[in-house]
């Protein structure tokens, strides 16, 4: 299944795709997608459902982040060693884990705003992992049974508040409108292997990012059992598996993004996503 969230920013109803690709109401069905839908039994109880029994919504709608109650947006760091190797860091021995805001959770085709006197706002293009199930040091053998789906991510970075401001990458990664998901939710039943994805990312049409999550050094399983050792994972949760290379920050000489920016992003069968970037308002 494609689930999704559309509608009004702050106001978003619940929606699936069907196999033609119409969007269809699920307000009669579900409230929202929550934790009550994204468990094995809310998801089975959607998937018993007739789509072309749903109502048709007409026209084109705004897709928002496809989850709602995120309670953690966790991220991943230097997952890809060629990613690793174009920031000059080391291979990881465990992975990094950081967080980002869920503030920062956006529409897929939302604009991106650089933040206020930022020089070094950068792309990542991630699979993001939605879990269904709570999980609480679950082993890697188990670790996808607590999975609900994925979703595409752009892990927008500020360089010099990550980098160049002393404490944690939180600081350049929680930046508001620096965490874009979706436009789909697509359900563990329609993602046979997810490591074995193609991704890619743009901007203003040159392609900067191109690699499939089979590169990653640590694999979904293993990262869901690893968080989970360290703090519950609650359904909603997301985790952003990490970029593979291309960034801004590893090009010679770096590109970050300027007002007036497309990027374009896009995960083998989870969708594609497309935003303008923009000034903050101090700095127009």
């Amino acid at each position: 299944m494609k689930l999704v969230r559309y509608g009004t920013a702050g106001k978003e109803k619940p929606g699936l795709i069907d196999k033609d690709g119409a969007l269809r109401d699920l307000s009669a069905v579900v409230t929202d997608i929550d934790a009550q839908v994204l468990g094995r039994e809310g998801r089975a109880r959607l998937a018993a459902i007739d789509p072309q029994s749903l109502p048709l919504v007409a026209g084109e709608q705004r897709y928002g982040a496809p989850v709602s109650h995120v309670s953690k947006f966790i991220c991943v760091g230097l997952n890809y060693s060629e990613h690793a190797a174009e920031t000059g860091a080391p291979i990881p021995e465990q992975p990094i884990l950081f967080m980002k805001a869920t503030s920062a959770l956006n529409g897929p085709n939302d604009d991106v705003i650089i933040p206020h006197r930022s020089v070094k706002t950068d792309w990542e293009v991630e699979l993001g992992v939605v879990i269904g199930e709570t999980a609480r040091s679950v082993s890697v053998e188990n670790a996808l049974a607590h999975v609900a789906g994925y979703v595409v991510v752009n892990d927008l970075s500020e360089r010099e508040f990550q980098l160049e401001h002393g404490g944690q990458w939180v600081k350049g990664k929680s930046c508001d409108t620096f965490g874009p998901i979706g436009p789909w939710l697509v359900t563990t039943d329609d993602v046979p292997d997810p490591q074995n994805l193609d991704l890619w990312l743009e901007v203003n049409g040159h392609r900067y990012q191109n690699g499939n999550t089979r590169t990653m050094i640590f694999g979904v399983a293993q990262l869901v059992s690893y968080i989970s050792r360290y703090m519950t994972l609650l359904p909603g949760d997301v985790i952003s598996t990490g970029t593979p290379s291309g960034v801004g920050l590893g090009l010679k000489p770096p590109v970050y993004l300027r007002p007036g920016d497309v990027i374009e992003l896009g995960i083998d069968g989870l969708g594609t996503q497309r935003q303008r970037v923009h000034a903050h308002p101090n700095d127009r």
